[in-house]
């Protein structure tokens, strides 16, 4: 893999890769440092990467292994002063709240399948889970996304 392709990958799946990231981090600022680890170690692992067309699945495992690993470092208890607000607000508050009381295992494939577009197959590659297991987290998650809606 050349480093043309390479970084014209990398900045067409940015949006995609920066939203994973949110949903998994909840900060800005480890979102965007997440993204410069995960785009570091895929660029010294590029020669990994068998075929160009999975690279969109490729580099989002990265992310989301980097991501956890920002979670594991900063396992602390964070007071409310520190959590800042996002820059833009979500389009629709109250489905972003409900899609935030999911658990991540739920609103990982739901975002990735359902908001950035990957079929299931790509996120069942992405997540290390069978397309069975993507596709059953989606159902729950949506069916949980509808008794929070509806209770509002």
């Amino acid at each position: 893999m050349d480093k043309d392709f390479f970084v014209q990958e990398l900045e067409a799946h940015s949006g995609m890769l920066y939203r994973v990231a949110c949903t998994l981090l909840h900060d800005d600022d480890a979102c965007r440092d997440a993204l410069q680890d995960a785009a570091l170690k895929a660029w010294e692992k590029r020669h990994s990467l068998r075929e160009k067309r999975f690279f969109r699945t490729w580099i989002t495992r990265i992310l989301i292994n980097a991501c956890y690993d920002t979670i594991r470092k900063r396992r602390r208890i964070v007071s409310l002063e520190e959590i800042r607000e996002p820059q833009t607000p979500p389009p629709d508050l109250t489905l972003s709240l409900a899609l935030a009381k999911l658990p991540e295992k739920l609103r990982l494939p739901l975002v990735l399948c359902c908001s950035e577009g990957m079929s299931y197959q790509e996120a069942a590659d992405a997540l290390h889970v069978p397309v069975a297991t993507v596709r059953g987290r989606i159902h729950r998650a949506k069916g949980m996304l509808r008794k929070e809606l509806d209770a509002e």
